[in-house]
């Protein structure tokens, strides 16, 4: 498993990678927020409350995902932290 952790804006953002998938989890101000894709990396991003919640929504690209994260964090998609290794999430 890889974990890699930022804070930027108030917001954090840690990644992690398990047998399945590549999940970064949100933080900010006690409210989460996550993005999930398969391990292989060709599926949609699944948007959840947290890493292992329930989906919320499916996206294709990062940035549509991001958005939805905004909203649940109550900040805008460009304050959000993405670390290194989950900017090539999305297809």
């Amino acid at each position: 498993m890889t974990d890699t952790e930022v804070t930027d804006n108030g917001v954090t953002a840690r990644y992690q990678e398990t047998d399945e998938e590549r999940i970064i989890t949100f933080e900010r101000d006690g409210k989460t927020a996550a993005i999930a894709q398969n391990i292989e990396g060709y599926a949609m991003l699944k948007v959840r409350p947290t890493a292992q919640g329930d989906e919320l929504e499916r996206y294709y690209g990062f940035d549509m995902a991001l958005d939805h994260v905004g909203e649940l964090l109550g900040v805008s998609k460009f304050d959000i932290p993405v670390p290194e290794p989950a900017r090539d999430l999305g297809m």
